[in-house]
């Protein structure tokens, strides 16, 4: 099921909210199987002003999985099988930082990953790979993000360290301290392993990071109610579909997607000598791997 066409394929991966665009034409819900296991939900196919979308709810239509039991192998495997090639993280943070308030988005370009509980990688024994995860988002998609939320009148700052904790407990006190003084700028459980995995599987990816309060560093965040916190999210769900209609015709018209150096970050990655390799294990990579595999 992969994609051979060079025009990019926009996938999106985070709330359900921001899948209900109104122009978004010929949706449909299609299940995409995966060797890796379930995926979260089915995916919804769909155009929007010429430009290919594909939408998965990460956590499942009615947020039914929590973040340590997400099968972030299989989500990005089905995505990569979907045909996409460009892939936004829209995800909900709590704010590490004064000056990013509620509301605002933060176009992250670096994490700390801090989970333990996860599959993180596709490769494994039988087949050993090593990504470079230096840079770990596509400035290429970073670009088109920031010029979108400015054209909506998004307030978005650029540049931004996202701590992945594993929850699903929220921060102690003194964690968030911890972290405020490693300089990190927001704090979520998501994009860990998903990053890693969006990288080993030659995705272009991106990660808006959408603040709807403060950590527990904050004198008022035992103030925040579940009102204020839900007025939050829906407004930036609105904001977040504002986003994806903005950046999709950029997409559409970025002559130099075909030839982003993320479509090939397995070119010297795989370490493993090809006579050693686990054949069961390559099928299984058929989508991810399949470009280097199949030579």
């Amino acid at each position: 099921m992969t994609n051979s066409n060079p025009a990019p394929v926009l996938g999106i991966v985070g709330g359900s909210g921001v899948y209900d665009i109104e122009s978004l034409g010929n949706k449909r819900w299609v299940r995409v199987d995966s060797p890796f296991g379930a995926v979260s939900d089915e995916l919804l196919f769909g155009e929007l002003d010429g430009q290919r979308l594909v939408f998965l709810p990460r956590h499942g239509r009615g947020h039914r999985i929590p973040p340590s039991e997400i099968n972030y192998r299989a989500n990005i495997d089905a995505l990569k099988r979907a045909g996409v090639t460009d892939l936004i993280s829209v995800s909900a943070v709590g704010s590490l930082r004064e000056d990013l308030r509620p509301g605002m988005f933060v176009i992250v370009d670096q994490f700390i990953d801090r989970t333990f509980a996860r599959e993180k990688s596709f490769f494994g024994t039988g087949l050993v790979a090593h990504v470079s995860m230096a840079h770990p988002v596509c400035r290429r998609l970073g670009d088109h993000i920031e010029a979108a939320t400015r054209s909506a009148g998004i307030e978005a700052v650029r540049g931004g360290t996202y701590l992945v904790m594993e929850g699903p407990q929220f921060s102690s006190l003194a964690e968030s301290e911890l972290y405020r003084s490693w300089k990190c700028d927001v704090i979520g459980m998501t994009n860990m392993p998903e990053a890693k995995l969006a990288r080993e599987a030659e995705l272009c990816y991106a990660s808006v990071a959408m603040v709807t309060d403060f950590d527990c560093w904050h004198p008022d965040h035992d103030h925040v109610t579940v009102d204020a916190i839900v007025k939050v999210l829906l407004a930036n769900a609105d904001k977040a579909r504002s986003m994806v209609k903005t950046v999709a015709p950029r997409l559409l018209a970025d002559s130099g997607a075909a030839s982003c150096a993320c479509r090939c970050a397995l070119e010297h990655a795989l370490i493993t000598a090809p006579a050693a390799r686990d054949p069961q294990l390559m099928q299984r990579l058929d989508a991810v791997a399949g470009r280097v595999l199949g030579r």
